[in-house]
């Protein structure tokens, strides 16, 4: 019988899957990597602190049960929390399994890296002479609150940390916070959401947002007008920038390089940074390598297209903030229907709120069922890996759990990686989930698929008619 660290933690996250939602087993047990084992102890590596506290406040019982059942009453855990992954800080801490509830902490060390030009009475020699902070414009929407941001098992990660950030900016070991996930799932909403609440409860401090096209063109305005060192110092003096949709900031070398100073400057001051993409780091192209780096060096967190449950919360939060009413089943029935995101979501629904007010038609399920018809015609539809999963399985006539399995078979492997290729090219999924919808694969491995997949295609001729037809069906459909 297996005794490894690896044996052990497989047989307690098949225990834990069994216990939780399938998202909150990805977003916190997923990551989480077995050390070492050691008698009755096993160590295991979390990448935040932030993940160490999720896991000791939400599934502290869960943890105890499942290693209690691998290791014995008398078992112990050890946390190996990554604290900084430059330069592999860690911070320890021993767990006695059989406690109470909530586990006690021993032997805690903790390691930070010394911030840099912090120190008060320390004059920054950024600062324009005249230019008060106070005059300085939050550009925050502030219809964009947590209150209606709606907390499902999509954005449980990016929301708690966000909230976290508010609660405490440049304070916590999520500095710079990177939300990222596709069109429409709410990062712009967070990222204002955080400003909001850290300028209720720290007025004195500098909030500003800003989008990168904006920053883009404010950059080559003071190139423009050599006032480039202005431009700087304005930045300088924010204490939290929130800088949305850096994915635009491709391929824009001296706009990155300035960025990269204004970060430096910011991150060494101990100020909060807090950036939006529409895809995971690991998967922008076109970025320096040093500031990608920087990308890293805080919390990564996705936002998710939302579940069923969360669609309808946030129908009935739309509904109720506006003061309207409207039936349980038109309520069920949009969610069911409209799938792709937030944004769709909401249009669809005001779309049969205008419908029934300007055909002064009551809102019934036929109704919606008319309108869902036309939205659905006039609404570009987003390819999903799940329909590009069906579409490869229908080809090669081949269940799709099958695909997902852990078989090595040559005819598997290959719609396995096809599955990938054309998740890459036609969705704006990151790496890992793709991945993590293909048999929990990591992002490596879809990389890999995509280089086989292209290479094929060009040196096998049978090879190349399968992507063609694919590409074919796909692309009628989209």
């Amino acid at each position: 019988m297996e005794h490894s660290a690896d044996a052990i933690w497989r047989n307690c996250l098949i225990y834990v899957q069994d216990n939780i939602s399938p998202q909150a087993y990805k977003t916190w047990f997923l990551p989480i990597r077995p050390i070492k084992l050691q008698g009755k102890v096993i160590t295991l590596q979390v990448p935040s602190k932030f993940v160490y506290e999720w896991l000791e406040a939400h599934y502290i019982k869960l943890l105890k049960s499942a290693i209690t059942k691998e290791l014995g009453s008398d078992a112990r855990l050890v946390y190996s929390i990554v604290m900084d992954q430059d330069t592999a800080h860690l911070e320890v801490n021993k767990v006695d399994i059989p406690s109470s509830n909530r586990l006690p902490i021993e032997n805690q060390k903790v390691s930070l890296p010394a911030k840099i030009g912090g120190e008060k009475g320390i004059k920054n020699p950024f600062v324009i002479p005249g230019l008060k902070k106070v005059n300085i414009e939050s550009q925050l929407n502030l219809n964009y609150t947590f209150e209606n941001f709606i907390e499902g098992d999509c954005n449980r990660l990016a929301r708690s940390a966000g909230y976290a950030v508010a609660q405490k900016p440049g304070g916590t070991s999520f500095n710079p916070l990177l939300v990222y996930g596709g069109v429409g799932l709410g990062k712009t909403h967070l990222a204002h959401s955080i400003g909001i609440e850290i300028k209720d409860r720290f007025p004195d401090k500098t909030v500003l947002y800003v989008s990168a096209e904006r920053f883009t063109q404010q950059f080559i305005d003071a190139i423009r007008n050599n006032s480039k060192n202005d431009f700087v110092h304005f930045y300088q003096l924010i204490d939290v920038l929130i800088m949305d949709d850096v994915q635009s900031f491709s391929g824009k070398e001296k706009t990155q390089d300035v960025f990269f100073e204004i970060f430096n400057h910011l991150h060494q001051q101990g100020k909060q940074v807090i950036l939006t993409s529409d895809r995971a780091p690991v998967d922008l192209q076109g970025m320096e390598q040093r500031l990608l780096s920087r990308f890293k060096w805080g919390l990564s967190a996705d936002l998710q297209r939302p579940d069923l449950e969360t669609r309808i919360a946030i129908l009935h939060q739309k509904l109720y903030s506006d003061g309207i009413e409207m039936p349980d089943d038109v309520v069920e029935y949009l969610a069911y229907s409209i799938t792709s995101n937030v944004r769709e979501l909401e249009g669809a629904l005001i779309s049969l709120l205008a419908q029934s007010s300007l055909n002064r038609k009551k809102i019934t399920v036929e109704l919606a069922k008319q309108m869902i018809d036309k939205f659905v015609k006039n609404t570009t539809r987003e390819i999903s890996v799940d329909f590009i999963q069906k579409v490869v399985c229908d080809y090669f006539d081949m269940p799709v759990e099958l695909l997902k399995s852990k078989t090595r078979k040559r005819e598997i492997v290959q719609a396995r990686q096809l599955t990938m290729f054309f998740a890459k090219k036609m969705t704006k999924n990151s790496l890992a989930a793709i991945g993590a919808q293909c048999g929990n694969k990591d992002h490596a491995t879809v990389l890999h698929a995509c280089r086989t997949v292209s290479n094929l295609a060009e040196t096998d001729k049978r090879f190349r008619v399968f992507v063609d037809d694919l590409k074919k069906k796909l692309t009628l459909v989209g």
